[in-house]
């Protein structure tokens, strides 16, 4: 499919340039037509279209059906996808797609469902884990604005051909 554009071979893995457009804009399409017969918009279906991780099943599930399908890990590379464990708030989980990396500790996503039914984009994210792993962060709820504390598991980065 060579969906994103490589920038460089990386010992850590794939590196991105930014999100393929013609992904984002079927994302959206997709979204806006559910919208428009009254569906919900998820989280799952959103990020699949736009990472191109073909993993079915809540976003609790997507770290552990990852295993040796796609490889995972702890840095954020525009174009994985961010997997968030389930709390009690967030019982099925979150998965996101990373849309920017601004630092060691601050990234862009882009994801559905943070807010009811919509469509976030652009939405800034810290690393607040002890480590600088990214195993804890929070959330922008508004520009500028970060929210409480949320586990995450780490980012599945989609396969790339070639």
């Amino acid at each position: 499919m060579g969906v994103f554009g490589l920038l460089a071979a990386c010992a850590k893995g794939p590196t991105y340039l930014t999100l393929d457009p013609e992904r984002q804009s079927m994302a959206l399409l997709e979204v806006e037509q559910k919208q428009a017969r009254g569906q919900r918009v998820w989280c799952v279906p959103y990020a699949r279209s736009l990472s191109g991780i073909e993993i079915r099943g809540n976003a609790k599930d997507w770290w552990g059906k990852a295993r040796n399908t796609y490889e995972r890990g702890s840095e954020p590379l525009v174009g994985s996808v961010m997997s968030f464990r389930s709390t009690r708030g967030m019982p099925l989980g979150h998965v996101a797609v990373v849309a920017g990396v601004v630092s060691d500790r601050e990234i862009i996503v882009n994801h559905a469902n943070w807010n009811r039914n919509q469509v976030s984009l652009k939405m800034g994210v810290k690393d607040v884990s002890k480590n600088n792993d990214w195993t804890l962060v929070r959330v922008e709820s508004q520009p500028g604005r970060y929210g409480k504390f949320y586990p995450v598991n780490g980012f599945i980065y989609p396969n790339v051909d070639g």
